[in-house]
């Protein structure tokens, strides 16, 4: 099969295992997906999951995170933790992001989970990525826009990073209450923004977002 990277724009017509199926048709064997989560908000990381599934199972469940309710977030990931899925994860900082911008930062985290995903259960013959970018890899891949609404992959990933990056923020949260943390996951509410004007950006704030970088000293 020839490698190389590409990219799908359009939509389909064949439910969330749509190019899973047409993948594994084509031969290709451990097909993943990848997501992100934490690209807005001004504080914490990006988290980045990469989670492919066995053969034949059912990922009708897997569906945009930002669609799902915490609970139902935390339910499904705990289901993917428990078997349903093979995990990786990549996580980069707030201050690699203000060194590099949210944009790579959000691709090295995608980059960081397909490591770990190679590291925990082998590296992926083919990969779906969310949004208009695929990744510095030598894996055939495609880049989805709005990929969690067309793969159940990508869907998988979205939800596992999602509810990974709020138990960072929750524990965020412990260390500086004063932000609300834990129910504004670092977002730019006007609450947080705010306390921000109050109290000035915390340790772990992104410094070169607007909305922080004005009360840089």
């Amino acid at each position: 099969m020839a490698s190389g990277n590409h990219r799908i724009i359009g939509g389909n017509d064949g439910g969330n295992a749509h190019f899973e199926q047409q993948l594994r048709a084509q031969g290709w064997n451990c097909i993943a997906g990848t997501d992100e989560a934490g690209r807005g908000p001004l504080a914490g990381p990006v988290v980045a999951s990469c989670v492919s599934f066995p053969e034949d199972t059912d990922i009708s469940a897997f569906q945009d995170s930002k669609k799902l309710t915490e609970a139902r977030r935390r339910h499904l990931s705990s289901i993917l933790q428990q078997g349903n899925g093979r995990i990786g994860i990549g996580v980069v900082s707030h201050k690699r992001i203000d060194a590099v911008n949210i944009l790579q930062a959000s691709l090295l985290a995608m980059k960081l989970s397909v490591f770990h995903h190679g590291v925990i259960a082998g590296p992926p013959d083919y990969l779906l990525v969310d949004g208009n970018f695929t990744i510095a890899l030598d894996i055939n891949q495609l880049a989805l826009k709005k990929g969690e609404s067309k793969s159940g992959s990508i869907a998988a990933a979205s939800i596992i990073a999602k509810v990974y990056r709020d138990r960072i923020m929750a524990i965020l949260d412990k260390k500086h209450p004063q932000y609300g943390f834990g129910r504004n996951k670092g977002y730019p509410t006007k609450a947080h923004r705010q306390a921000i004007a109050s109290f000035g950006p915390c340790p772990c704030h992104r410094l070169t977002f607007k909305g922080v970088r004005e009360f840089v000293a």
